[in-house]
């Protein structure tokens, strides 16, 4: 596993260019606006999260699944695969590689049968159509757009690091910023930032929120102080978009809206 972030695939192949990232997303922009494909994004990724949730998985599995998923579509148009098949897909796959064990298939199609019906039958009315042998197929795909650099670096351990500097009996600052960093996952930020500026920058969301004046400290830090305010801004962007957006009344119009797989799976 590589130790160092700065020789990792992570680092050398998957930090992108935002100018790139949006090339990328062309094809599925002449349908989507730019805050739909986000939202569309949120859904997803939200869905992740519930279904590691009711996995009983670490978060580092969970955000490892996200940034697989968002490393995918950042090279391919959603109609590529249907992203309801990849979530999956993405926290099978990222269970694997962080060695929290192999989760059985039978649990993990149960588990997203679940989820849709009773978690997310606000977004599909049908149950979920995939099977098992779906998902196999599908990490096959994902292991070949991923180039199988598999090792993803998070903004979790820096944070810890950082926290600790800060000094003793930081806990609360510590779980605000924790929360943050889980909010930069509905973001681009994991695509377009190393962690450690991630770690900062949420960090320094929560310092704001709680009117916690570390300036000094920050003022300290070896860092491009531009990086850090423009991770800030995301995370920002993504509060100001949640507090106008009633994901339980847009999302299915937006998943009809979506480009699709010409094949869908016959149950």
């Amino acid at each position: 596993m590589a130790g160092n972030f700065w020789q990792s695939s992570h680092y050398q192949q998957w930090i992108l260019d935002k100018q790139d990232l949006v090339r990328e997303r062309q094809l599925d922009l002449q349908i989507l606006s730019e805050e739909e494909y986000q939202k569309i994004g949120i859904f997803f990724s939200n869905f992740i999260q519930i279904l590691g949730e009711q996995l009983k998985l670490k978060q580092q599995v969970i955000a490892t699944a996200t940034v697989y998923f968002k490393r995918f579509y950042a090279r391919n148009s959603l109609k590529s695969i249907d992203p309801l098949l990849l979530s999956p897909t993405c926290v099978f796959l990222a269970s694997k590689v962080e060695e929290f064990g192999v989760i059985s298939n039978s649990r993990l199609i149960t588990t997203c049968q679940t989820v849709l019906k009773n978690k997310l039958n606000y977004a599909y009315t049908q149950e979920f159509p995939y099977r098992t042998n779906h998902i196999l197929e599908c990490e096959f795909y994902l292991l070949e757009n991923l180039d199988c650099c598999l090792i993803v670096f998070q903004p979790y351990r820096p944070l810890l690091q950082l926290v600790q500097d800060i000094g003793q009996h930081e806990d609360q600052l510590l779980a605000l910023a924790w929360r943050v960093v889980n909010d930069s996952l509905r973001t681009d930020l994991s695509l377009l930032y190393p962690p450690y500026q991630i770690a900062i920058g949420c960090l320094q969301i929560a310092c704001v929120i709680m009117q916690k004046d570390l300036k000094s400290w920050f003022a300290e830090l070896n860092v491009d102080i531009d990086k850090i305010q423009e991770i800030s801004r995301y995370i920002i962007n993504l509060f100001e978009l949640w507090k106008s957006y009633d994901e339980k009344k847009d999302i299915q119009g937006l998943l009809n809206k979506m480009p699709k797989p010409k094949l869908q799976p016959t149950r």
